[in-house]
């Protein structure tokens, strides 16, 4: 087979070609891809890129005829993006055809070839693909997925017409003999009133019909009271199609979702997804004679047949790799779009705040709480009275390098209810602790734990030389800082560093104890600093700027008060022992001697906790594409040290620890 890098793909339109965010992705696709794009003039062994069978393809088709250049059709992917094309958003992946395209049924595209013709029998591959169809229909992921999570579906028992734009290339293409005629809407829409007599009808707008990019088929003079409604408004397609009686399209992919969500849709063109067995055509494909079931038909145009690009690692990925990163972006559009006001941020803290929150609406900085937005409050700071509060904290894998030291974090946590330290009162971590796991939770779950040991890492990844250790049963006593919020709220009786080293000697007289004081206490950052005499009253050795990464595989045991060590020690199947009420007590995965609330009855399995911790409840955020990431890009980052920290913060850091007495000067 030809090396494709080698034979450049010519290009004659700016959709290809321009400076823009979405040309630029394409690009960087097609050149992944092995087609890497140029301009010039193309001889008969040349290769011609087009969109579709948009208006300017005709350019490229011309020079096709006319050079007996080959023709490749290029399309946005079945799970494009947040916003419609239109709307400046660059696609999560590319449909590239060399034969034809996807919603031009009057020849044959890759996609019809893959799908009449693989075997589908390879057992992973069919489990991928009913894993994949499970998490879109939970995550109510459709092809531009931003829609409003605010805004409910009508109550179900309606039939559902799904309206397109007019004069979309698979309209004017969607037939065998060419165009699809423009009145088969309105006869669909009859033929929908004739099917189901006196139930009502909902009409489905296009979301570019929605935004205002384009026109549909249907308008206001469509409706009919309540008899026939025409919804104009963002809503959840997964939840249309959940209270629909029965879907009717022309070509949309609505309808390739509605075999998904488990309906078998009335189709009046010859989409993709029509003619497999799955749907009731009115008119038959000449082609396809194939019956399919659900999932090798996603397997088929899912799986197989997109280039799929995620954008923090810049490398084209799985579907897989592509839904975790659209879930990340989603997520944060959903939490961010409102916007919100920041109080009382240190200076420090501003421009990474306003990289994770301030993607498409900027952090408002105030000392004045908002009465129209969501208000962010760093930790269990006091502030004045305010309706709505969301704490935010560094997350659990945060950063190489200390909080204190002025190092950005790689993630940070949104509490709207309280914060995860703090067990006087519940939290969203509680919440997401207590429910059942998503679809391929756990599986997710394990494979981002194989990933943090494999890379021994952990919450400030502060690595260094591990020294020898004395030989008998360690239990490793984590130092923590004295004044820490989840030392005043989360523990009773046990409160310094020094009264943990006495009880864990007392209870354990012939035990080897380690104690590790805290990074930020070492640094001189932070109060909790036990003297070297009174600690060896108690342990055998003191470690000194010690990696627990390291030192975690050579214990037996983790006494604590409400050290997030004690999380590092449960991913690697260390027992610990608590003395207060850390967020990962009280599940039933640790020994607990403190005071547990009664609320944390749950008892989930390790890879449930660790997907409420590392996966549900953080955010992540790529310090370098600055966009929202998922877990698995913040643990490759940590892992190969590409977080950036900005030159200003480094002096800063310096400066700091040369007055680490004054450091609440610059840390304000």
């Amino acid at each position: 087979m030809p090396d494709r890098a080698s034979k450049p793909v010519h290009a004659f339109t700016g959709g290809f070609l321009g400076p823009g965010q979405t040309a630029c992705r394409i690009r960087r696709i097609m050149a992944l891809s092995g087609y890497p794009l140029r301009a010039g003039w193309p001889d008969a062994r040349g290769r011609i890129a087009v969109w579709g069978r948009a208006a300017h393809a005709a350019r490229g088709e011309w020079v096709s005829r006319n050079t007996g250049a080959a023709l490749i059709r290029v399309e946005d992917a079945f799970l494009r993006s947040l916003f419609p094309g239109r709307a400046g958003e660059p696609p999560l992946g590319l449909l590239i055809d060399e034969t034809g395209i996807h919603f031009d049924p009057s020849r044959p595209s890759d996609l019809e070839t893959l799908l009449a013709t693989h075997p589908f029998d390879d057992h992973a591959l069919m489990e991928r693909a009913r894993l994949g169809m499970t998490r879109l229909k939970h995550g109510q992921f459709s092809k531009y997925a931003a829609h409003d999570p605010d805004l409910k579906a009508p109550a179900p028992g309606y039939v559902l017409v799904v309206d397109q734009v007019r004069g979309d290339a698979s309209l004017r293409h969607g037939g065998l003999n060419g165009s699809l005629s423009k009145h088969l809407f309105q006869d669909m829409l009859v033929q929908a009133q004739l099917d189901f007599p006196g139930t009502r009808i909902v009409i489905r707008a296009h979301p570019e019909n929605i935004t205002g990019h384009r026109a549909g088929h249907f308008g206001p003079e469509h409706a009919q009271g309540n008899h026939i409604t025409l919804l104009t408004k963002n809503v959840s397609a997964w939840e249309l199609l959940e209270g629909a009686l029965a879907v009717y399209t022309v070509s949309s992919q609505l309808g390739f979702e509605a075999i998904f969500a488990g309906h078998r849709p009335r189709v009046w063109g010859l989409p993709f997804y029509a003619g497999w067995g799955l749907s009731e055509d009115q008119t038959p494909h000449p082609r396809r004679g194939r019956r399919l079931t659900r999932a090798q038909l996603f397997a088929g145009a899912m799986l197989l047949y997109p280039r799929w690009y995620d954008p923090c690692r810049d490398r084209l990925c799985s579907f897989e790799d592509a839904l975790n990163h659209l879930e990340a972006l989603r997520r944060a559009w959903r939490d961010d779009r409102h916007g919100y006001t920041a109080l009382d941020m240190r200076l420090w803290k501003r421009a990474h705040l306003q990289a994770f929150f301030g993607r498409w609406k900027p952090l408002r900085f105030a000392s004045t709480p908002s009465n129209s937005q969501p208000n962010l409050i760093w930790g269990a700071a006091p502030h004045p009275p305010a309706p709505h509060v969301i704490r935010i904290e560094d997350g659990f894998l945060r950063s190489r390098g200390l909080g204190a030291a002025l190092t950005p974090p790689l993630s940070l946590i949104t509490d709207d209810l309280g914060l995860y330290f703090d067990p006087t009162g519940p939290s969203r971590l509680e919440a997401l602790i207590a429910a059942p796991l998503p679809p391929g939770g756990a599986e997710r779950a394990s494979a981002l734990r194989a990933q943090i040991l494999a890379h021994r890492l952990s919450k400030y990844n502060l690595q260094a030389t591990l020294p020898d250790l004395p030989k008998g049963h360690r239990i490793l006593v984590p130092g923590q800082v004295e004044d820490d919020a989840s030392i005043r709220l989360g523990t009773t009786r046990i409160r310094t560093n020094l009264d943990l080293l006495r009880v864990t000697r007392a209870q354990n007289p012939d035990a080897v104890i380690l104690y590790k004081p805290h990074p930020d206490v070492e640094a001189g950052l932070r109060p909790g600093a036990v003297d070297l005499v009174q600690a060896l009253r108690f342990a055998d050795t003191v470690l000194h700027q010690t990696d627990p990464a390291q030192l975690l595989d050579h214990v037996q045991e983790v006494w604590t008060m409400t050290s997030t060590l004690g999380l590092e020690a449960l991913l690697r199947n260390v027992p610990v022992t608590t003395h207060g009420a850390p967020f990962y007590a009280g599940w039933g995965l640790t020994r607990d001697l403190g005071a547990i609330p009664d609320r944390r009855r749950a008892r989930p399995d390790l890879n449930a906790f660790i997907h409420a911790t590392l996966i549900a409840y953080p955010r992540y955020c790529d310090p370098i594409t600055r966009l929202p990431c998922a877990p698995e890009v913040a643990v490759e980052l940590l892992a190969s040290g590409q977080t950036n920290r900005p030159p200003y913060l480094r002096m800063l850091a310096k400066l700091q620890g040369a007055l680490a007495a004054q450091a609440h000067l610059w840390r304000r």
